[in-house]
C-alpha cells in the first residue's frame, strides 16, 4: 500500500476539498511527501451521513459477522508490514521497538474484543417472563439488553499512533459495541492514520459490511473536529489528549440540542507515594526505577509519574540524590511535535517559577540536536508550598517531576487531600508497610483510577480488569474506562423491550437462546432455554 493523502468516506478514497498539508519529522524538522489534504465541511457532511445510513444494520449485524470484521481489521494491520512501522517513526520519532509492540497492541485489542463480542456478555441480558396470574397485577413480558449507542467519532491521539488512534481502544471497543465509527485522524501521523484506514477499508470490504461503518478525515479540530461532534447523528465522541481540548468537546457536545456523551481522557500528574522502611531499603532501586519511567517515551505517557510524594527524612534524602544522579545522565528525547515540544518547555519554565519550587536536576542538553527534544527535569517543592499553589496540579506532559517534601504523615495526607482527579496513583512500600497506612491509602483510592503497589504507572495492560480512567479532570466520566474489555460499555446504551411480539426478537433475547450466552432469566444467571 501507498499513502495518497486523501481521505476515506463512505468506502470511497477521496481528496480533500480543504486545503493541504505535509506531516513533519519531529527528529529533523523536515517535511515528509506526499502532500496531504484537508476534508471540507461537506465532505464532513458525507461521512457522517454514510455512518447514519449504516447504523441500523451494523447495530444488527450477528455477533459472528462482528468479531469476524474486528479479526479482519487485526490481520489487514499486520499485512501493513514494514512499510507501517517506518512511516510511524518517521513522523512520531519513537522508536521501532515502541513502534512494533504498539502495533502487537493494537492488533491484540482488536482481537480481544472479536472474544467478547463472541461472548456475549456485554449485552447483558436480563429476561424476566410474564407473570400474568400475579396479584394483585400481573407482570408484562420484559427484556433487556445493550445495544449500540450510535455513530461515534474517535479523535487520534498524538502520543499513541497506533494504540489510541485510528484502529486503537476507541475504535475497537465501539465496532465491537456495534457502532459505525468517524475518525478524525491526529495530524502529527497522518500517513500512519492512513495505511491503518487502508488496513480497516480492506477488512470492511472482505467482511461485507457496509461502507459507512468507517470514515478517516483529516483537518483542523475547530473545522473537522468541531463539525463532527456537533453533527445530529452523532451519538458519543471517544478523546485522548489534553484538558483544554477534551473540555472544548464536552461543551460542544453538552450545547447541542441533543446533548452526547464525551468520554475523555485528559491525563494527570499520577502521584506516587514513597513510604519510608521502602525507602530505607531500596531508596537506590526505587530511584532508578522511577527516572526510568519518567524518561519512557520521553515522558509523553499520560500514565507518566509526574508527581512523588514522600516524608522528610535520611530515607527520601537518598532516594532525591539517587534521582539526582540518575536523571543527570538521561538524554534530551525527540518530542512527538514542536507544539508538545514547546508546551514542555512553557509548563516546566512555569513550575519552576513558582514560589518554592527547586530545580534539582536536568537531563543532558539538547544543545546541537536537531528536532524538537525535551529535557528531562526533577523540580522539588515542600508541602506546604504545594497546597496553597494550585499551579502546581498542572501537569507537565514530558519527563518532568515534581517531588513535594512532606513534614509528617498528617502533611502528606493532607497533600493527597488536595490532589484532583488522576488516572493512577502508586505506592511505594515495603511487605507489610501499606497497612500502617489506611488513612492514607484510602485518600489515594478515591482520587485515581488505578492504584500500584510497588510498580510505576507507565504502561497500561489491555485485559478485561484494567482501568484507564479516573475522577474528573482525568476523565470527563468517571464511570468508564478507555482501556480494557470494559470500554465498550461506553458505546452501549439499554433497551427494554414489553410484551414484544416472540416472532421479531433479537437474537440475544430469544427464548432458545441460540446464541448460547449467558442470561439473567428470572433472576437466574443461565444459558438455558425458557
Amino acid at each position: 500500500m501507498s499513502i495518497t493523502g486523501k481521505l476515506l468516506i463512505n468506502g470511497e478514497w477521496v481528496t480533500g476539498q480543504s486545503g493541504t498539508y505535509q506531516a513533519v519529522n519531529p527528529a529533523s524538522g523536515a517535511k515528509l511527501e506526499p502532500i496531504l489534504s484537508k476534508a471540507s465541511s461537506a465532505q464532513v457532511d458525507a461521512a457522517v451521513a454514510a455512518a447514519a445510513a449504516c447504523a441500523a444494520e451494523f447495530r444488527r449485524c450477528s455477533l459472528a459477522k462482528r468479531a469476524e470484521f474486528l479479526r479482519a481489521c487485526a490481520t489487514e494491520i499486520m499485512a501493513l508490514g514494514d512499510e507501517l512501522v517506518q512511516r510511524a517513526i518517521a513522523e512520531t520519532g519513537l522508536p521501532q521497538g515502541r513502534i512494533e509492540g504498539e502495533r502487537g497492541r493494537t492488533c491484540f485489542q482488536l482481537n480481544m474484543f472479536a472474544d467478547v463480542v463472541e461472548a456475549g456478555d456485554f449485552l447483558d441480558v436480563r429476561i424476566d417472563t410474564a407473570l400474568p396470574d400475579r396479584q394483585p397485577l400481573p407482570r408484562p413480558d420484559l427484556r433487556y439488553m445493550n445495544q449500540a449507542i450510535g455513530p461515534v467519532v474517535v479523535f487520534g491521539a498524538s502520543n499513541f499512533p497506533l494504540a489510541f488512534s485510528v484502529a486503537g481502544g476507541d475504535t475497537a471497543s465501539a465496532f465491537a459495541a456495534g457502532c459505525p465509527v468517524l475518525v478524525k485522524g491526529h495530524s502529527s501521523h497522518p500517513g500512519t492514520s492512513e495505511l491503518m484506514a487502508q488496513a480497516i477499508d480492506k477488512a470492511i470490504k472482505q467482511t461485507g459490511l457496509p461502507a459507512g461503518v468507517f470514515s478517516l478525515l483529516m483537518g483542523a479540530g475547530r473545522e473537522v473536529g468541531s463539525a463532527l461532534v456537533v453533527a445530529p447523528e452523532v451519538k458519543a465522541v471517544g478523546f485522548t489528549g489534553s484538558f483544554s481540548g477534551g473540555m472544548t468537546l464536552v461543551k460542544l457536545a453538552n450545547d447541542r440540542p441533543e446533548p452526547i456523551p464525551v468520554f475523555t481522557e485528559m491525563g494527570s500528574q499520577n502521584p506516587v507515594i514513597l513510604l519510608p522502611k521502602k525507602l530505607a531499603s531500596e531508596a537506590e532501586q526505587v530511584a532508578e526505577g522511577f527516572v526510568t519511567s519518567l524518561n519512557m517515551g520521553v515522558g509523553q505517557f499520560c500514565t507518566n509519574p509526574g508527581l512523588v510524594l514522600g516524608i522528610a527524612g535520611p530515607e527520601l534524602d537518598r532516594f532525591i540524590k539517587a534521582a539526582e544522579e540518575c536523571l543527570a545522565k538521561q538524554p534530551a528525547g525527540v518530542m512527538l511535535n514542536q507544539g508538545i515540544q514547546e508546551a514542555y518547555n512553557e509548563g516546566v519554565a512555569t513550575i519552576s517559577s513558582q514560589p518554592g519550587v527547586t530545580c534539582n536536576a536536568v537531563g543532558e542538553s539538547h544543545q546541537g540536536k536537531t528536532g524538537f527534544c525535551g529535557q528531562p527535569t526533577l523540580l522539588t517543592v515542600s508541602a506546604s508550598d504545594f497546597i496553597a499553589n494550585t499551579a502546581l496540579t498542572e501537569e507537565m506532559f514530558g519527563p518532568a517531576s515534581l517531588l513535594v517534601t512532606c513534614k509528617d504523615l498528617a502533611e502528606l495526607e493532607a497533600v493527597v487531600t488536595s490532589l484532583k482527579g488522576q488516572l493512577t496513583g502508586t505506592i511505594q512500600t515495603a511487605p507489610g508497610e501499606m497497612s500502617e497506612y489506611p488513612e492514607l491509602i484510602d485518600l489515594l483510592n478515591t482520587r485515581v483510577g488505578r492504584l500500584l503497589v510497588n510498580g510505576y504507572p507507565t504502561g497500561v495492560e489491555v485485559c478485561h480488569a484494567m482501568v484507564h480512567g479516573g475522577p474528573f479532570p482525568a476523565a470527563s466520566d468517571v464511570r468508564f474506562t478507555s482501556v480494557g474489555s470494559a470500554a465498550i460499555y461506553r458505546f452501549l446504551r439499554p433497551i427494554c423491550l414489553q410484551n414484544y411480539p416472540p416472532e421479531l426478537f433479537p437474537e440475544p433475547l430469544q427464548n432458545s437462546n441460540p446464541l448460547n450466552i449467558w442470561r439473567l432469566v428470572n433472576g437466574s444467571r443461565t444459558r438455558d432455554a425458557i
